[in-house]
């Protein structure tokens, strides 16, 4: 069998569909900023907390749904986050006050967590060979940015024939086709009682006692605040302060005449982009050192954020940072959870790496939440995006003292991971 073949496994192409459906809606929130804004007259703060709660419970929740994929089996985690996804999302639908809508997005975030990165990826690692682990986690990360691609425009495109109400309606019962792909994951079998019982605690003991851990930890923060903060307000922040588009420019000829459409575009530009980064990031993880490759994008990310606010905001300026941007996206992700798997082995790495997700989406929240207070406040997001400028030159040096080497822990290893 050829190396090819066994790449593109029936594992990987079901949790690259079920990934691409999960990034899809999740991806599509900031779209719906202004309309629900509008609708109620809630300050801004109201919905950005709302998408800020759900960013959260998505990081509670991927140790979580880590652990009860490792004990129980990968498909029952995929299964309750669906139902939970689905759910959420329709009940949302009825939420007529910020405190509803933001008990709700719990439910909607552990959702995220039962069908997003912490529990695929970790399917996916197991799966794969020594020879092509990082190229597979990179491909499963691209497809969560292909359905970024869609996601945002298919929103928009809803919006201008049914109220937001009915769009989440519809994103509910999308999600639940994630479980047509489950038979494509296989039928592996989760470790007994006794032997998680006996390692687990163990294995998180070692990790959270030994600073590389720790450093990713703290690394991964920027990452989610810079991803939490785009995806939420980018689209809002585009349609408020950027300069007209020109009726008789390339946008404008290609349907793009209104900075709101731009702003969804733009969401979509960056996971197109991310998509390539992606893979790319998958490609070098193999070949090159994972840390050092993380502290360059986090340095690339710091100096493109820096230079978009300093530049006046044009529709030029903002296809541009997209596509930079987006080629960076979510390139840590493959070699995140690479380096977790290198360093502390493949047994445990949906709930080791679903500890350090909680990192990311911590700094998730921030961005979302610090996004709508600081705007009510100024009027503008200049200073919360000077905020994610210093995280992320935080993350390109806190990365490189960490030892990539692989941990003493007495768990299934591989040096290709």
């Amino acid at each position: 069998m050829t190396s090819q073949a066994r790449l593109f496994t029936p594992v990987l192409i079901g949790g690259c569909l079920i990934l691409m459906i999960n990034f899809a809606l999740r991806a599509s929130f900031g779209v719906f900023q202004i309309p629900i804004g509008t609708e109620f007259e809630w300050p801004r703060a109201e919905f950005s907390m709302a998408i800020a709660i759900q960013n959260l419970a998505w990081g509670i929740g991927q140790p979580l749904f880590g652990a009860l994929a490792e004990r129980w089996g990968d498909r029952w985690a995929i299964i309750l986050g669906a139902l939970l996804y689905s759910a959420g999302l329709i009940l949302t639908a009825f939420a007529t006050t910020p405190a509803s809508m933001q008990l709700l997005e719990v439910m909607v975030g552990f959702g995220v967590a039962g069908t997003g990165f912490g529990v695929i990826l970790a399917v996916v690692g197991r799966a794969a060979s020594d020879d092509n682990r990082s190229l597979a986690l990179g491909i499963a990360t691209a497809a969560g940015s292909a359905g970024q691609v869609f996601g945002a425009p298919l929103a928009e495109i809803l919006l201008a024939f049914y109220s937001w109400q009915a769009v989440f309606i519809i994103f509910g019962v999308i999600v639940l086709g994630c479980l047509l792909f489950l038979p494509m994951l296989g039928g592996g079998k989760p470790a007994s009682r006794d032997e998680l019982e006996e390692s687990l605690g163990s294995v998180l003991g070692r990790a959270f006692r030994d600073p590389s851990f720790l450093m990713i930890f703290i690394g991964f923060f920027s990452c989610g605040y810079q991803l939490g903060f785009i995806t939420a307000h980018f689209p809002a922040m585009i349609t408020e302060m950027c300069g007209p588009i020109s009726p008789l420019g390339t946008l404008a000829s290609i349907g793009i005449t209104s900075t709101s459409a731009l702003g969804a575009i733009a969401i979509s530009l960056i996971g197109l982009a991310n998509i390539a980064g992606s893979l790319l990031a998958g490609w070098l993880g193999k070949r090159y050192s994972k840390k050092y490759l993380l502290a360059g994008i986090y340095a690339l990310r710091t100096l493109t954020a820096a230079a978009f606010i300093l530049a006046p905001i044009t529709p030029q300026t903002v296809i541009l940072f997209s596509l930079v941007m987006g080629a960076l996206w979510l390139a840590t992700v493959p070699l995140t959870s690479g380096l977790v798997a290198y360093i502390y082995g493949l047994r445990y790495m949906g709930t080791l790496y679903g500890f350090v997700f909680l990192s990311h989406q911590i700094g998730s929240f921030l961005g979302v939440w610090l996004g709508g207070a600081l705007y009510d406040r100024y009027g503008d997001y200049t200073l919360v995006w000077w905020v994610g400028v210093g995280v992320g030159a935080i993350s390109a040096l806190i990365h490189l003292p960490v030892r990539e080497k692989p941990s003493q822990m007495p768990m299934v290893r591989s040096a290709g991971a």
